[in-house]
């Protein structure tokens, strides 16, 4: 009897500490003690580097902005991690390297964007490496490369 109830003492513990979510954290957010320093019209791209660090992501432009990016996930047991929270901060330069503004945005600003397949066909996928090789041995004119 005392074996059965330390037995499913010990199943019903396994069972609840299972089923308790895990976070995770992902990327980086600047402390706001840090985003007040920087001051839109003053502060430089080299001094904000000093000041909060690198960016998770940078624009595609020269100069376009800074982007950090964080958000928290929550797994619980089998099911599908889910994001409960993400913050973005975008910093944007004007052309002479200094701040202009600082937004933050959350996961309630974010939109889905739909992505696009689009791939180039190419004549070249039916046909493999060697037959390309081999069809092209009767091709070759001696003649145009004397000239």
């Amino acid at each position: 009897m005392k074996l059965l109830i330390r037995s499913m003492f010990v199943f019903t513990t396994l069972l609840i500490t299972a089923c308790s979510p895990v976070y995770r954290n992902h990327g980086y957010i600047p402390p706001a003690e840090d985003l007040a320093l920087v001051q839109p019209g003053q502060t430089s791209r080299l001094e904000l580097d000093s000041l909060i660090g690198r960016p998770t992501a940078e624009g595609l432009l020269q100069g376009s902005g800074w982007y950090y990016v964080g958000s928290r996930w929550r797994h619980y047991g089998p099911l599908q991690p889910q994001e409960i929270s993400r913050e973005v901060v975008a910093i944007s330069f004007a052309p002479d390297g200094v701040v202009t503004n600082v937004e933050r945005f959350g996961l309630e600003d974010g939109r889905v964007v739909v992505l696009s397949r689009r791939v180039t066909d190419s004549n070249v996928t039916s046909v493999g490496l060697i037959r390309q090789i081999v069809g092209n041995i009767g091709n070759f004119n001696p003649g145009s490369v004397l000239d």
